[in-house]
């Protein structure tokens, strides 16, 4: 497991960045495992975001990175499993923070509200940040309900 592996799902209006982000992270040597959607045909989010959230479960991969219109949908059904940690960005800080300060092991794109380019940024930012530990860690514990 490691950050050379890395597992991307969207939804219609995420599968162009997706495919965009997915570009960048192998021109890095990163493999992706791709869990779709595969076209932009209308389709359910959570049908393509509990296999990214599973594979990061099983410790198949370390990182995620989900992607829709708002953000929110692909965010809240990463987080129904209890071992996800899913943090919606629009910026880079946010990006960064989600992984500093929260042990965020998915990102959650809002394709609708920001660039291409910003969106690259981000998953660039969110996958070289480390987690601080320290008090952090203690609060992380405290998250899942089991």
């Amino acid at each position: 497991m490691g950050k050379n592996k890395i597992v991307v799902g969207a939804d219609h209006a995420g599968f162009e960045y997706k495919e965009e982000i997915k570009k960048m992270l192998e021109s890095q040597g990163i493999e992706v495992i791709d869990k779709g959607t595969n076209s932009s045909d209308s389709v359910d989010y959570a049908d393509y975001i509990h296999p990214v959230s599973e594979c990061i479960e099983n410790e198949e991969v370390e990182l995620g990175i989900v992607i829709c219109g708002s953000g929110n949908g692909v965010a809240m059904t990463a987080n129904k499993h209890q071992k996800i940690r899913a943090a919606i960005a629009w910026n880079e800080e946010l990006a960064a923070l989600a992984r500093q300060h929260n042990d965020a092991n998915i990102l959650a794109v809002p394709a609708r509200f920001v660039s291409l380019d910003l969106a690259i940024k981000m998953v660039e930012t969110f996958i070289k940040t480390a987690f601080e530990g320290g008090r952090h860690a203690r609060r992380v514990g405290k998250i899942a309900c089991s």
